[in-house]
């Protein structure tokens, strides 16, 4: 048997502070999700004024994040993004329609070398949402640190 860290909802409360204070640093209005390691749903927040659309978006890009165990962006990355015309995955968001986003949004929390959630955010255009989006992982990190975890940062996540 394996002992499995398990991110909870004081940490997605945490993330999604910190990434509502790096929307508002940055001037754009963001929906963030958070979810566990099975793609469950732990918290979710769209700011005052953001696009009715984001939550589901949101929802969507932290679900595949934690599933797929990669930054959904990495899908469509060149030269060798998997969900590339021509790639092995070419087409994988229609297994899961409304459920499996690959854009820009979407990135895995590693603990510990381990996936134990995702963090979805949308209402920006790709930089401000990875922006945003590593604002809540480094704030997970720094929340984390004084019990010697260690959280990957950087948006270029792929387990």
């Amino acid at each position: 048997m394996k002992k499995a860290l398990k991110l909870e909802l004081e940490e997605a409360k945490v993330m999604i502070e910190a990434a509502k204070k790096k929307s508002e640093e940055i001037n754009v209005l963001e929906s963030i999700a958070v979810v566990d390691e099975g793609g469950n749903l732990l918290a979710l927040e769209r700011m005052n004024g953001g696009r009715i659309t984001g939550p589901e978006i949101a929802i969507a890009k932290a679900y595949t994040a934690a599933g797929h165990k990669r930054s959904t962006h990495l899908f469509n990355k060149e030269p060798n993004g998997p969900a590339l015309p021509g790639n092995e995955a070419f087409g994988i968001q229609q297994m899961l329609p409304g459920k499996f986003a690959i854009f820009v949004g979407g990135f895995p929390i590693v603990v510990n070398g381990e996936v134990v959630g995702g963090i979805g955010v949308s209402g920006g255009n790709g930089e401000q949402d990875t922006a945003v989006g590593t604002a809540a992982l480094i704030a997970l990190q720094k929340y984390v640190e004084s019990a010697g975890l260690e959280v990957i940062t950087e948006a270029d996540i792929k387990k």
